[in-house]
């Protein structure tokens, strides 16, 4: 039976049903005949852009909303950091660490609060996902398609599994519920997403919340940022973004003290 408190129209999804089983004539096979929501080479037209930017932006957030997400914790760094492979393999275990303790607050709130974000592919943000699959909680994957292949981790929960055209709407949504931003080593990706959450706290376009970066001496080594303080592109104060960990342990007690006004 129809729900009386739904609108009186004619439900989208029936319309579209029907459409499919129309008399095969040169009207109903035209392209323009088509139902405009149900045709992908409409929507794919570039006119079509401000749309597609919005679909991204609300499907994700959506889902998240009825599956009761309310904040995340971000899990950020290399695709290429696998165990026991290279010399900064070690932070695998810690980022699933990290995400085991997220994970065990996060069930506290029945899996509302505290909830593990990550890209959703393999290296730290595979670990972010295992860390909280281990927990017996669930965690977000933001993936993205690459021209080369790139499938979500299996650890990821499947009801929160994301796949994204766009980048920028993609950062948007690793921010978008962050209470906390925890950076492994990283490449290109991790910079750019690094960097954009500093700037967005610098400027005062986001509000502040902890930004931890795990391994001083690989940032040290990469980023010089004693040089842009005396260069004059940023200021002193600037430094007291971010903070360094080396361990999950740490990480948390930074975050236990954050919530405390400490």
């Amino acid at each position: 039976m129809d729900d009386p408190r739904r609108h009186p129209f004619r439900d989208s999804r029936q319309d579209a049903e029907v459409a499919r089983h129309l008399p095969e004539t040169p009207q109903t096979r035209a392209p323009a005949y088509r139902i405009a929501f149900t045709d992908t080479d409409f929507l794919m037209r570039d006119e079509l852009r401000p749309v597609r930017l919005q679909l991204e932006l609300l499907k994700p957030q959506l889902v998240m909303d009825e599956c009761g997400v309310e904040t995340t914790v971000v899990i950020m760094g290399s695709a290429r950091l696998r165990p026991g492979q290279g010399p900064l393999a070690g932070w695998y275990n810690v980022a699933c660490d990290l995400a085991r303790r997220v994970t065990e607050r996060s069930l506290a709130s029945y899996g509302r609060d505290w909830v593990v974000v990550t890209g959703g592919g393999p290296g730290i943000m595979e670990a972010g996902n295992r860390g909280a699959a281990e927990a017996g909680g669930q965690s977000i994957g933001l993936n993205i398609v690459l021209p080369h292949e790139q499938a979500p981790n299996p650890w990821v929960t499947p009801d929160l599994c994301f796949n994204f055209h766009y980048f920028a709407i993609r950062k948007m949504h690793f921010l978008m519920r962050a209470r906390a931003i925890c950076i492994f080593p990283g490449g290109f990706g991790t910079l750019d997403e690094m960097f954009e959450s500093l700037t967005l706290i610098q400027t005062g376009r986001m509000r502040r919340v902890p930004i931890l970066l795990f391994g001083k001496d690989f940032w040290g080594s990469v980023i010089n940022w004693q040089a842009l303080v005396e260069a004059g592109t940023i200021s002193p104060e600037d430094l007291d973004i971010f903070r360094h960990v080396e361990t999950a342990e740490e990480a948390m007690a930074i975050l236990d003290a954050w919530d405390h006004g400490c």
